[in-house]
């Protein structure tokens, strides 16, 4: 059942309406009113079938204010390289070590970078990191020799993204007690890092619908003609 709060919410949006981009940031923000500080979701509806290999859109975003959330790090690498990780701020560092915890159960991280020499090691665990969206990949950067850079972007609130079989890809691109302004420039950057990664074989409508909410809150339907 709807809980009042919802309800009183929903009288504030009008569900067959498409509002611009600042409206509608400015409506969720207005009733995120839970007692924790609720996360902004954007959620885009692309007009791909994403199981056909060119018509997958993912790929990585990095946001101007970061999206508040604190991101766990962990880096599979050695000698300098798991030096240069450490000093970049990674949460754990490790090579076999790291691969026999990941074997064990313990996933303590929510991003995974390696360096390429650690790749056969990484495949060790592909088939535990895969499911959960964690395995180093080249395409989204997490794969690199430039570790230190790849740890402050993923620290820095850098967000990857990964069409879903129904064809929506959305990210957390924010936190309620953003501005309008910070949210308004983080769902921006969102929007058109999906439009560059329009896939080139794609024929028809690309951006269908975007919607933007709380956590707690209601969907807002964006108007996606204006962007």
């Amino acid at each position: 059942m709807t809980g009042k709060r919802l309800v009183n919410a929903y009288k504030n949006v009008d569900k067959s309406k498409s509002y611009s981009l600042k409206d509608a940031i400015a409506l969720v923000k207005a009733n995120a009113v839970a007692k924790f500080d609720e996360t902004i979701d954007l959620a885009i509806n692309l007009g791909v079938d994403p199981k056909y290999a060119d018509q997958m859109v993912r790929g990585v975003c990095g946001l101007p204010h970061g999206n508040g959330k604190k991101i766990r790090v962990a880096v599979m690498a050695q000698g300098e390289k798991a030096d240069e990780a450490k000093a970049a701020g990674a949460d754990i560092v490790g090579a076999e070590n790291l691969v026999d915890s990941i074997l064990a159960g313990k996933i303590e991280f929510d991003r995974c970078i390696a360096t390429p020499d650690m790749m056969g090691l990484a495949g060790r665990v592909a088939r535990v990191l895969g499911p959960k969206g964690l395995m180093p990949n080249p395409k989204l950067g997490t794969v690199t020799m430039d570790v230190a850079n790849a740890v402050k972007k993923a620290k820095a609130g850098e967000v990857q993204f990964r069409v879903e079989k129904n064809g929506i890809v959305h990210a957390g691109i924010a936190k309620a007690s953003f501005s309008e302004d910070k949210i308004y420039d983080n769902a921006k950057m969102f929007i058109e890092t999906i439009l560059k990664a329009k896939p080139q074989s794609l024929k028809g409508t690309y951006l269908k619908k975007i919607s933007i909410s709380s956590t707690m809150g209601v969907g807002v339907r964006v108007d996606a003609s204006a962007l």
